[in-house]
């Protein structure tokens, strides 16, 4: 469905000059080559810019409607006359696309109407956007790098076990420091390595396993966790 308006009488053309701000008017006829080639533009143009009460584009038939012609000067064909509130702003004759297409942009934003398709291009962010995301854990936190965020229980109640432990062999012996350095809390004295239990048969015994560190009766959550 075309939005041009086909002008049938002088009432017709003040009608529409007095509705609507911007209007572009195709003054043509039906004999004329280059008024047949710039017609598809026209049609175009009218189609992407059309505004019920803001912008009207008209084509004009000189042989019909001379009064009209006549009242502009038009004289040669194609003539294309935008109005802008009923006074005549731009004049383009003859068959030029890129002139006409240039004159209309021109009164639309004239108009106060953004062109269709005039967006910028540039990227930029938005919120809830793309871009670097934080990653999420499985209860819903963040975590930078997208890895989300693992508590280990038993590394925390071994890290407990192990204070508490040195503190307690601590404050009841006579030389603090030697003793904490001495104590099987303390996860960094060296441990020699055992040989594994035997069975009756000479075997190695089950449960039993090479570099099992001693515990001299004492297991912390470490010595648990790597058995």
């Amino acid at each position: 469905m075309t939005a041009t308006v086909n002008i049938s009488s002088q009432d017709d053309w003040q009608r529409i000059l007095g509705s609507s701000t911007i209007v572009v008017a195709d003054f043509y006829a039906d004999w004329c080559g280059p008024c047949k080639m710039m017609a598809p533009t026209f049609e175009s143009l009218s189609t992407k810019f059309s505004k019920p009460g803001k912008i009207t584009f008209c084509k004009v038939n000189v042989d019909n409607q001379q009064s009209v012609a006549s009242a502009h000067g038009v004289k040669a064909m194609p003539t294309f006359l935008i109005f802008k509130n009923g006074s005549v702003i731009e004049t383009i004759e003859g068959g030029s696309p890129p002139a006409l297409s240039s004159a209309v942009e021109k009164a639309v934003k004239l108009a106060g109407t953004t062109i269709p398709g005039a967006v910028f291009k540039t990227p930029g962010r938005t919120l809830g956007g793309s871009g670097p995301a934080l990653g999420r854990s499985p209860g819903g936190g963040r975590s930078l790098g997208g890895r989300p965020w693992r508590l280990d229980s038993f590394k925390i109640f071994n890290a407990i076990l192990t204070f508490f432990g040195l503190y307690l062999v601590s404050l009841f012996s006579f030389d603090p420091y030697k003793a904490a350095e001495k104590s099987d809390f303390n996860v960094h004295k060296p441990r020699q390595p055992t040989a594994p239990a035997r069975g009756p048969a000479g075997g190695q015994k089950a449960g039993g396993s090479p570099g099992q560190r001693p515990t001299n009766g004492v297991k912390t959550l470490a010595d648990l966790g790597g058995s």
